[in-house]
C-alpha cells in the first residue's frame, strides 16, 4: 500500500508511471526493415512473414468469402446470441453519435457550410493470441458500417493451419466485412498503409495490437504515402476510484480483469480507506488462484498499484493526474463525482458497471486512448471513420459586404494576390452597376 501524502513530488510521478515498454531503438529498426520488405516485395513479403511468425504457409491472403458466410453455422449458440445482441447495443449508440451538417448565413450572401462524408478505404486490425477478439471486430466494424464507408477490409494473424476464429468471422458478416486477409503483425500494418497485390491501400487504420503493430502504425502515419491511424497506445491499463462502501470483491475483480488482458497491463486501485485497499488486496489473492490466465494475471499484479489518499478529493486529482484508459468509480455518489473527472478514455460509474461491460456490450467503443494519452485523445467513435470539409458560397452581395475586410487583412499580412482576387470581383461589380444605371439613359437618347 501506498501513502500518496508521503511521498514526494517526484515519488508521485514515479507511482504512476507505466511498465517501460520494450526497447525502442531495436523496436523501431525491426518494424523498420519489415515495412520496407513489405514496400519492396509487397505480396511476397507478408506471406513470408506469415510463415515465419505464424506458422502458416499460404498461397493467398484473402480469405474466401464463402468462409466468412459459413461462419454463423461452426459457432455456439449462445456465442451467437451474445455477438447478436453486442451488436445492436453498439449499432444503436453509434448511431447516435452522427453528425448533423450545417449551414449558416453568416453575413448576407455568405453561405457557410460544414459537411460530413464517409472514409472510402479503412483498415481494420483484430489481433491473434490465445483467444479469438470478435468484439474488436465489432467496435471496429459497427463504427465503419454505420458510418457508410464503402470498403472496409479486416487483417488478423492465421493460425498455423491458415483458418480464422469462427466467432470472428460472423462478426465480421454482421458488420458487412467481405474483404478479410490472412496476416498480422507489423507485415498487415505496412500492407494496408500501402497497398500490396491484394491488399488495398487503406486511408486509415484502427484497432489494438502488440508493442510491434503499434510501432508500425506510429511509422506509417508519418509517411506522406502512408496512412492515418486511429490513435497512439500502449498496454492496456484500469484505474480504479473506490470509497470505504465498496464492495472489495467487485474491485479486486475490476482489477483482475485488467490483468488478465497481458503481463504488462497495469491495474491501479485509489482510495481513501485503508480498510477497503487491504480488504481489496486479500480478494485479489483469492480470485487470482482461480483465474485460468493466473500465470499472466500474475505478471500484470505485479505492476499494479495500492494508493491511500487523505480524501476522495486527493484520490480525484490522483486519478486526473493519471490519465487512465478505462476509469471505474465505486463510491457512494459516482455520478456526483463525475464533473470533477478531467481525464479518461471511457469512465464506468458505479458497483454494477465494470469495465467487461464496455468491453463487450454496453454499446461503448472499447478501442481507447492509453498510457496517458487519454489527456489529449478520445475513445474512438463514429466521427473517427468520417472527414468534415466545408463549404461557403458567395454573392455579389455577400463579396461587397466582406470584400473591404478581406482586403484589408490581406494587405496586412502583405498577400497582394490574395487582396486582387477580391479586388477584381469588386471592380468587376462596380462596373457592371455602372452599365446598368447608364444603359436606360442611352436607350432614351436613341429614340430622341
Amino acid at each position: 500500500m501506498i501513502k500518496w501524502s508521503e511521498l514526494s513530488d517526484a515519488q508521485q510521478q514515479q507511482t504512476l508511471s507505466r511498465p517501460a515498454l520494450k526497447d525502442s531503438s531495436m523496436l523501431k529498426d525491426t518494424v523498420s526493415t519489415i515495412i520496407k520488405r513489405v514496400l519492396a516485395d509487397r505480396d511476397a513479403a507478408v506471406l513470408a512473414y506469415t510463415k515465419e511468425f505464424d506458422g502458416a504457409e499460404l498461397a493467398n491472403l484473402r480469405l474466401p468469402i464463402e468462409q466468412i458466410a459459413q461462419a454463423h453455422t461452426l459457432i455456439k449458440a449462445e456465442v451467437k446470441r451474445a455477438i447478436d445482441l453486442a451488436y445492436s447495443n453498439i449499432r444503436t449508440f453509434h448511431q447516435a453519435q452522427f453528425p448533423s451538417d450545417i449551414a449558416i448565413e453568416t453575413q448576407p450572401g455568405v453561405l457557410c457550410e460544414q459537411k460530413h462524408v464517409a472514409l472510402e478505404k479503412v483498415g481494420l486490425y483484430i489481433p491473434g493470441g490465445s483467444a479469438p477478439l470478435p468484439s474488436t471486430v465489432l467496435m471496429l466494424g459497427v463504427s465503419a458500417q454505420v458510418a457508410g464507408c464503402p470498403l472496409p477490409i479486416l487483417c488478423t494473424p492465421p493460425s498455423p493451419s491458415g483458418t480464422v476464429a469462427p466467432e470472428i468471422l460472423y462478426a465480421a458478416s454482421k458488420c458487412g466485412i467481405e474483404h478479410v486477409y490472412l496476416c498480422g503483425g507489423a507485415q498487415a500494418i505496412a500492407a494496408m498503409a500501402f497497398g500490396t497485390e491484394s491488399i488495398p491501400k487503406v486511408d486509415k487504420i484502427f484497432g489494438p495490437g502488440n508493442s510491434f503493430v503499434t510501432e508500425a502504425k506510429q511509422q506509417v502515419s508519418q509517411g506522406v504515402d502512408g496512412a492515418a491511424i486511429d490513435m497512439p497506445a500502449g498496454p492496456s491499463e484500469v484505474l480504479v476510484l473506490a470509497d470505504g462502501n465498496a464492495n472489495p470483491a467487485f474491485v479486486a475483480s475490476d482489477l483482475l480483469s485488467q490483468a488478465e488482458h497481458g503481463p504488462d497491463s497495469q491495474a491501479v486501485l485509489v482510495s481513501d480507506s485503508e480498510a477497503l485497499i487491504k480488504a481489496t488486496q486479500q480478494q485479489v489473492l483469492h480470485q487470482l488462484a482461480l483465474l485460468s490466465r493466473k500465470q499472466i494475471a500474475q505478471q500484470s499484479i505485479e505492476n499494479s498499484r495500492f494508493i491511500l489518499t487523505e480524501d476522495m478529493d486527493q484520490a480525484i486529482a490522483v486519478s486526473n493526474a493519471y490519465a487512465a484508459e478505462h476509469l471505474i468509480v465505486q463510491t457512494d455518489d459516482a455520478r456526483g463525482l463525475l464533473p470533477k473527472l478531467a481525464n479518461a478514455g471511457s469512465i464506468f460509474l458505479g458497483a454494477y458497471s465494470p469495465e467487461s461491460a464496455g468491453d463487450y456490450a454496453s454499446g461503448t467503443n472499447h478501442v481507447l486512448p492509453t498510457y496517458g494519452y487519454a489527456r489529449n485523445y478520445s475513445s474512438l467513435g463514429l466521427l473517427d471513420f468520417m472527414r468534415r470539409y466545408t463549404v461557403q458560397e458567395l454573392s455579389a452581395v455577400g463579396i461587397q459586404n466582406i470584400g473591404q475586410a478581406i482586403m484589408d487583412l490581406a494587405d496586412a499580412e502583405g498577400l497582394d494576390a490574395h487582396k486582387q482576387a477580391v479586388a477584381l470581383r469588386l471592380n468587376h461589380l462596380d462596373a457592371l452597376a455602372k452599365s446598368l444605371v447608364e444603359t436606360p439613359a442611352s436607350e432614351e437618347l436613341k429614340n430622341v
